[in-house]
């Protein structure tokens, strides 16, 4: 089995960091892809980052030569899910998604943890469109950029903080970590807190697991049907770019 994990920034450490976080739980015979856009923002905070991680996400995925039997989108309330689905048959799972449904199915409430306040209205959209709103009791900002997130020890400090009143004050039953780059903090968290939290970058990859193993497709019956056939100017993107050195 193959899975195409795709950062959603151009910042390849944390490419490798998602990379790492998805074979850590991958099971025997996985393989993990790691995927880095040619375009974009090195880290993406807020709704024309998105939109354009988006593009690039496509743009990176299509312009793969190998086969891959899923595909992890690694951004946390980010854009583009919809539109590779409509490009490929393989299924694709967006790591929001499949972290608050995994904690939908450990408790009836979920708070998650994020990055900066700006990242907050996009996340509680996301969720919305994918049907989780309802089940989220709150998201919580760290205050800390995604590229801070790689001072490990901060981030823990800011991650707890937050997850602490989540859980007091919010009634959360279940924490989301809301960032691949937070990947690594869940297990001492849940401990410390005593209750379960999860990361998307996990999620994802067991959900992609069990969708092949299960050998289930994406629909194209209707919502995502192939684009139709035209011309699109410009695209691919990577078809006018220079090779990398």
């Amino acid at each position: 089995m193959k899975i195409l994990a795709v950062n959603v920034n151009t910042t390849r450490s944390m490419t490798r960091s998602i990379g790492e976080a998805a074979r850590a739980v991958a099971g025997e015979g996985t393989e993990i892809i790691e995927l880095t856009p040619a375009i974009g923002a090195d880290s993406v905070e807020g709704n024309f980052e998105s939109h354009l991680a988006a593009v690039a996400v496509m743009d990176a995925v299509t312009a793969y030569e190998g086969e891959a039997d899923a595909v992890i989108l690694a951004g946390f309330g980010e854009h583009g899910k919809e539109g590779l689905m409509e490009l490929l048959e393989v299924p694709v799972v967006d790591i929001t998604e499949a972290a608050a449904h995994m904690a939908m199915l450990l408790g009836y409430r979920f708070s998650v943890v994020t990055t900066l306040d700006r990242a907050v209205p996009l996340i509680e959209d996301r969720l919305l469109s994918f049907g989780l709103r309802e089940h989220c009791a709150s998201v919580r900002s760290t205050g800390l950029g995604v590229l801070e997130l790689e001072d490990a020890e901060r981030a823990a400090r800011a991650v707890a903080r937050q997850a602490e009143e989540a859980v007091a004050q919010d009634r959360a039953e279940v924490i989301v970590l809301g960032c691949g780059g937070m990947a690594g903090l869940n297990a001492e968290l849940s401990r410390d807190l005593g209750v379960p939290v999860v990361e998307g970058v996990a999620c994802a990859v067991k959900l992609a697991e069990s969708l092949v193993a299960l050998g289930l497709r994406t629909s194209k019956s209707r919502t995502y049907a192939p684009p139709r056939p035209k011309r699109i100017d410009g695209w691919p993107l990577s078809s006018r770019m220079p090779a990398e050195n």
